[in-house]
Order: structure tokens, then sequence, then C-alpha cells
């Protein structure tokens, strides 16, 4: 059947026109050479943007987590991160097979990561726990709706990692949406940690696509890094050329997905009491339990309309560029009678 309604991710987006356009006419070069202006160009402006030394494009959000824990970890080290976050749950055990690290698992439950609890981790060590190697933090939150970081707790949560010696990398597959959200700028954000990675293709509409930012040095190694796990690229200008139009075109209207996910939001807690709190609906993401998500994705699906699940017994509801009022209307509408 034809689906008119694809809430199951914001990586599902088609390019823009303007991005297409980009794409066909983009100079190009060798970027394992360090020669194509394009994909230069994209790592300068997302750098600047965050605040950082330099930038390395890469496929994936996820090689760029990974890149993090060949950086700044050592077979064996501990990661500190949050217990729902993307790189624990959701990269295919890729911290262990790629750098022979374990997580240290922390309460996450409404997207934050407590100063508290990075500490206990630090004074472990005395105590004959692992090494700590990295602090990894998630901005948004995926799994608590997309929540994003205020500021003050994010300063003060990395500034126990800080001063016990620890890097910080931040997960801001996106960034751009707490951003917008928050008012608080990806730079100030991203000063709270040593890397940032964000992606292209959730929310801005790029096909593909994310980018490393940190200290020259760190970047260097990055580069070599990159390499060694296959993320070499050659003329990747054609796809960096659609990442520049996202950067400069695509953040400001995330608002809107913002809104929308809000009315979905407060329909789904409507029809299913108690299942999502829509206060805690800021950015682009709705998560809510059901006792049977399969009924309910099935009962979605015969009506045009796409979602999917994240846990056993959590379904997802994801806005984005290509969902408009009334896609969300006519979703909200199918919630209302749906099982």
């Amino acid at each position: 059947m034809s689906y008119t309604v694809d809430l199951r991710s914001d990586t599902v987006t088609h390019p823009t026109d303007a991005m297409r356009r980009a794409m066909a006419r983009a100079e190009v070069g060798d970027d394992v050479y360090g020669e194509d202006p394009t994909v230069n160009q994209l790592e300068a402006e997302f750098a600047a943007r965050v605040g950082k030394g330099a930038a390395l494009y890469v496929p994936s959000g996820t090689m760029g987590n990974q890149l993090a824990f060949r950086l700044f970890t050592r077979p064996s080290d501990v990661v500190v991160a949050g217990a729902r976050q993307h790189v624990v749950i959701y990269e295919g055990g890729g911290a262990a097979g790629n750098s022979g690290v374990q997580f240290h698992t922390v309460a996450d439950d409404d997207g934050m990561v407590s100063p508290d609890a990075i500490q206990w981790a630090l004074d472990a060590m005395t105590h004959h726990h692992p090494r700590v190697g990295l602090v990894c933090l998630e901005n948004t939150h995926m799994p608590a709706n997309g929540a994003p970081w205020p500021i003050d707790r994010l300063r003060q949560t990395t500034r126990v990692a800080v001063d016990g010696g620890l890097p910080v990398h931040l997960d801001g597959a996106r960034l751009w949406h707490a951003e917008v959200a928050t008012g608080t700028t990806a730079a100030e954000y991203a000063a709270c940690a040593t890397t940032v990675m964000c992606c292209l293709s959730k929310g801005l509409c790029a096909p593909v696509g994310s980018l490393l930012a940190g200290p020259v040095d760190v970047i260097a190694e990055a580069r070599e890094h990159r390499a060694r796990l296959g993320g070499g690229m050659r003329q990747a200008g054609v796809i960096a050329a659609a990442g520049l139009v996202a950067l400069r075109s695509m953040v400001d209207r995330l608002a809107e997905d913002h809104r929308r996910a809000a009315r979905l939001a407060e329909a789904v807690a409507e029809r299913w009491p108690g299942s999502c709190d829509p206060a805690t609906v800021r950015t682009n993401i709705v998560t809510f339990r059901h006792p049977d998500p399969h009924a309910v994705l099935s009962q979605l699906d015969a009506e045009g309309i796409r979602a999917g699940t994240i846990a056993p017994g959590v379904v997802r509801l994801v806005t984005h560029h290509d969902v408009d009022d009334d896609g969300v209307e006519h979703a909200c509408k199918v919630i209302a009678t749906a099982g």
C-alpha cells in the first residue's frame, strides 16, 4: 500500500530540491587526500558552529561515536554512559567490538546523568573497579522523548568528569533540536565536551553523513581511525553539498517538528492516559508504553501511518520535514480510535 505518514524516524526524509541541486553541481576531489573542497567547507563550517578547532565528515553518527571510543579509551576501560543512550543500546555492541571497552551504565530516566553518578565511577577506581576512560552523554536523549539537556545541568555533570581528568564525548545526533528547543547554542553545549558528534540526516534532510568535532590534534587522529574503520570516502563532496544546505537552512525549521510532536503527544496521552507525559515532549520524539505495540502498529499501518518500537512495550513516533500538519492530524485521528 502507499504510506502517507511515516513516523518511524527522522532519518526517512528525502533530500530537498535545494540539496539535489547542490549535489549535482558540487565541486569534488579525493577526500582521503584532503582534496575535496566541499567536504573541507562542510567540516570548517561545522567546526565553527560548535566552537571546535576541527571537524571530520563521517558516514554515520554511529561511526562518529565509535571514533570517540577509539580516541580516548584503551581495551578494558569503562565508559560511563546513561543506561538508555544510543551508544549503549543501538550501536550493535560496537564499543566492545571496535575498542574493547565496557560500559558503566547509570540512571538516565529523564535523559540526564547526575554528577554524583560520574563521581561514584571515579571513586570506584580506588576500590579495584575498572579504569574509567571516557564519559559519554546524549543530547537530545532519544528514549526520554528527545529530552534536551538544560545547559546548567550539563555543565554541572561534565564538570565532575573534567575535574576528574576524564574526556567527555557528546553524542549530539540531534543537537540542533536541542538548540532550537532551548535557545542554547550548539557551541555552548559543545563547550562542555571534548568532542561532539552531530548528524545531518536526523531532522535536517541530508541523505547521509555526520560530523565529529574537537581539538585539531584529536580530529587528526580521528581521521586515521576513520580509515581503519573503513570510513574513508573519495569524491564525498557530492553528499557533503547536501550537508552544507542542511546546516545553513534546515535548523531553524525544526521548531515546526517540535510543535507537531507536541500535538501527537497530546493525542497519545488522551487515548492512553498515563502512557506519555506531553510536558516532557519538547523536541520531535514521542515515546509511549503500550501492552500490545504490535496491535497499535498494525492499526496505524492499516491507515497509512508507519511507526516503530524502541524497546519491548515502547512505541515511538518521530516528526520531521516530510510530515506536515495534515499528516499529523491524520495520525491523531487514527490514534484516537486505536486499541
